[in-house]
């Protein structure tokens, strides 16, 4: 019988990105650790460290000290082997993340878009420099994932349509791409928050929830068997939109205020609550955080509409609160939420706040660019 000599070529190629993702998660690791875990022998284990060491991949990070003998050198990822950038883009900033192979962020940076009529000549000086900030040249960046407001086709990737920004239409992801590179993705921000919280927050260990992101504009992140659903037009999730009793429905969906669960849960809709309850401050919210356990009995009545619809529909294993009505209302609100859907839904998921670090909308667009990069750079060691 013949033998393929693509074989070899391929079963090397798998135990090397195999070992690379081990080396990610659980590493620093030994020779021997690397083979019990991998099942590979210790010669096949140190024939593929260095082939990886060859590539600049994998490098000795220290050492474990054993028995009598020498102490065995301890193998890492190579940090500086590649760079990922995500960026989250709003009508009066920019902010830019750039990580190392391993996810560690080496800079953050907040840049004003002045010259917002163009979003590629914006993003391209935003992220040239954090580069330079950060001391890295823009040609070690192996991917690009850049969260924005609005409904992204998931066919061509390009931004269909969004209110708060006008210039990022179709064409502007062929001409980031023109630009940076091909590993450029555009992505809805909600749904990167959604990759955020599976990965570092409340949500990391379920791979069947949904993030409802309560701000000034409402969204949903919706993960169903670990993969993000954005519908066929890319229009899943936006739930200010959602038909809701007692609230007119949209005689103009060109204006994004109008949607029936905008306009009861919105930031004016929630000032309005505020003042009926006498609960002040000097922003949403404050007034959230401040208010008393009538005010945010009303608050969650409301989200829990939305909720309800959510669950009714989804049945989703965990609900995670976010945007900056979900952060400031925490558990108190969530606990609040939680109860109210169970009065009015057959199914009662946990609704919990989110638990994400940071700029959650950044840390998903990195989570994702770091996702592309590697699958480029450990794909293709042999």
């Amino acid at each position: 019988m013949s033998r393929s000599p693509g074989v070899p070529r391929l079963l090397r190629r798998l135990n090397d990105r195999a070992a690379l993702e081990l080396l990610l998660v659980d590493g620093p690791l030994t020779r021997a650790e690397l083979g019990e875990r991998t099942g590979l022998s210790k010669v096949t284990a140190g024939q593929l460290l260095a082939r990886l060491e060859e590539r600049g991949l994998v490098e000795v990070a220290g050492e474990r000290a054993g028995g009598r003998g020498p102490h065995a050198a301890l193998y890492g990822v190579v940090p500086s082997s590649a760079y990922v950038a995500g960026l989250e883009v709003l009508p009066d900033s920019l902010k830019v993340g750039v990580a190392d192979i391993t996810g560690r962020i080496v800079v953050e940076i907040t840049v004003n878009p002045a010259d917002g009529g163009d979003p590629v000549r914006t993003v391209h000086a935003a992220v040239q420099r954090a580069c330079d900030t950060a001391g890295i040249g823009l040609e070690r960046l192996k991917s690009f994932v850049i969260g924005t407001r609005g409904v992204v086709d998931p066919v061509s990737g390009d931004v269909r349509w969004s209110y708060d920004l006008p210039a990022w239409h179709v064409g502007v992801l062929a001409s980031l791409r023109r630009t940076l590179g091909a590993s450029v993705t555009i992505e809805n921000d909600v749904n990167l928050v959604a990759l955020a919280e599976h990965t570092y927050g409340a949500a990391v260990g379920h791979d069947d929830f949904v993030v409802i992101w309560a701000g000034v504009g409402q969204g949903l992140g919706v993960m169903l068997d670990g993969r993000l659903h954005r519908g066929i037009t890319g229009g899943a999730g936006e739930i200010g939109w959602l038909p809701v009793p007692g609230e007119p429905l949209p005689a103009d969906v060109s204006q994004p205020q109008s949607g029936s669960f905008q306009r009861l849960v919105g930031h004016d809709a929630l000032r309005g609550l505020a003042r009926e309850h006498g609960v002040q401050g000097a922003t949403v919210p404050d007034l959230v955080r401040g208010g008393g356990e009538d005010f945010l009995d009303a608050v969650a009545a409301r989200l829990a509409v939305g909720a309800a619809a959510i669950t009714v529909v989804l049945d989703p294993g965990l609900i995670v609160l976010s945007g900056d009505v979900g952060r400031a209302g925490g558990e108190r609100l969530a606990a609040k939420v939680q109860e109210a859907v169970a009065r009015v839904c057959p199914s009662r998921p946990p609704v919990v706040t989110t638990t994400v670090a940071g700029n959650p909308v950044l840390r998903g667009a990195l989570v994702a660019a770091l996702d592309q990069a590697r699958e480029q750079v450990f794909s293709d060691t042999v």
